[in-house]
């Protein structure tokens, strides 16, 4: 409960300021991941999903309140939140996973934040593709000929910096909480 708790704080105050979405062009890229991937990590996949949860709310919150030319795909549960619920339970069993294999703490904690982060990207791109595609090109003013390889960009545009700022981050927060545990 204090987990969830903590980091359930952590994303509602990313949610609700500049930090937890940042805009790039009429997308935005977001750190949000980042706090379902730790409590995925420290308290398995129940608490990952719950804090996934919180920031797909907050996602939807986010399109209404603030919204862009393409929030309308967020506005739709399987864009905005069941990718996030997905995030902390994939982390979670990544993360075991990595350390069975590797048996090495750090290097399971990065993997774990870079495949946490991928699922959030592609979860939502592929969601965002297969019920909005042509409709989101559209709004964007790209050619709807293009849906594919437009997504695809916005992926690897926003996925690769998310990516490299999670597992920094995330690498960093679990050897401070290993740290503090000893």
């Amino acid at each position: 409960m204090t987990v969830i708790g903590m980091l359930g704080a952590v994303s509602i105050v990313l949610g609700m300021t500049p930090l937890g979405f940042i805009p790039i062009g009429p997308t935005k890229a977001t750190i949000m991941h980042i706090p379902v991937i730790i409590a995925a990590m420290i308290e398995g996949p129940l608490v990952g999903a719950i804090v996934g949860l919180i920031f797909g709310i907050f996602s939807m919150i986010q399109s209404i309140t603030s919204p862009t030319v393409i929030s309308f795909v967020f506005w739709n549960p399987l864009v905005s939140v069941f990718p996030r619920i997905l995030i902390g339970i994939v982390s979670y069993y990544s993360y075991v996973s990595v350390k069975k294999i590797v048996k090495n703490e750090a290097l399971a904690v990065a993997v774990t934040g870079a495949v946490g982060t991928l699922t959030n990207t592609v979860g939502v791109l592929s969601m965002i593709y297969l019920l909005y595609g042509v409709r989101f090109v559209e709004a964007i003013g790209q050619d709807i000929n293009s849906v594919g390889k437009i997504i695809m960009g916005i992926g690897i545009t926003n996925g690769i910096p998310e990516m490299i700022v999670a597992i920094l981050i995330v690498t960093g927060v679990m050897r401070g909480l290993k740290f503090i545990s000893k």
